[in-house]
């Protein structure tokens, strides 16, 4: 069945079955911006943008797309060096024309930033309904014209979602309040894309909400330390991440289980 005909069918999170085996998950090394003073983690100096892509029998699914071209404010604020999404997709053989759809962790420019090379094409894009609303009504959260695709095109999660076999969409509130992390399951593996879930894999691992990741809100720091024991309790042998290496477990179990 292609991907566009099952979008009617998605449900729940185990309402999609698992695939035979896991799908290759290909990291995309999108740009590295360079954080300005007043950023908490502004020490780390420059950082890595990851994107990546799902090889899913429906076609390609991509999580993230890195920062944008076009936005002077951007540009001298964190002096991004960026690659073409275009041009990355087409060194693993991939052409911008054959992706099925783009999940935006959040809609934050530097993961969504090249969401317009898909634009009227085929592609799908999911991000959660107060990620949309923060987009369309605050001018300082993105650059909507990156952020907001074409209304054909764009699907609205509302907490969790399978959106193709093996594939599932997971809030994971935290960073922003609409955060959602990516779910792959294949082979009897799990995978999960946790993008900006944490700022380095350490804090996943101590079930920290750092203040390089989470604003200094009593709300979103609780719910950051749930969302990470949330992705924990699936026990995935992988977790990949936005700014940081990929993080591979023995399936231990949350602090909070111990």
């Amino acid at each position: 069945m292609r991907f566009d005909a099952r979008i009617a069918e998605i449900g729940d999170t185990h309402a999609v079955a698992q695939l035979r085996k896991m799908p290759l998950i290909v990291r995309l090394d999108l740009a590295e911006v360079q954080l300005p003073a007043t950023h908490p983690a502004a020490a780390d100096g420059r950082i890595p943008v990851y994107g990546y892509h799902i090889d899913h029998p429906d076609g390609p699914i991509l999580v993230d797309t890195g920062v944008g071209f076009g936005n002077e404010f951007i540009d001298q604020l964190y002096r991004p060096e960026r690659l073409a999404l275009g041009d990355v997709l087409e060194r693993i053989g991939i052409e911008l024309g054959q992706v099925v759809a783009v999940v935006n962790s959040h809609l934050h420019f530097d993961h969504c930033g090249q969401n317009p090379a898909l634009f009227d094409g085929p592609a799908r894009f999911f991000a959660q309904a107060t990620e949309y609303e923060s987009a369309l009504t605050d001018p300082f959260y993105s650059d909507a014209s990156w952020a907001l695709a074409p209304e054909a095109q764009r699907l609205t999660i509302l907490g969790d979602e399978c959106i193709a076999d093996g594939v599932a969409v997971i809030a994971t509130p935290g960073h922003t309040r609409g955060h959602q992390s990516v779910l792959v399951e294949g082979g009897g593996q799990r995978i999960v894309i946790g993008a900006q879930l944490v700022w380095h894999c350490a804090e996943f691992a101590d079930e920290v909400a750092s203040p390089a990741n989470v604003d200094d809100n009593h709300d979103l720091r609780v719910a950051a330390v749930e969302s990470i024991r949330r992705i924990k309790a699936l026990k995935p042998q992988v977790v990949h991440f936005s700014h940081c290496q990929k993080l591979e477990l023995e399936a231990a179990p949350s602090a909070s289980e111990e």
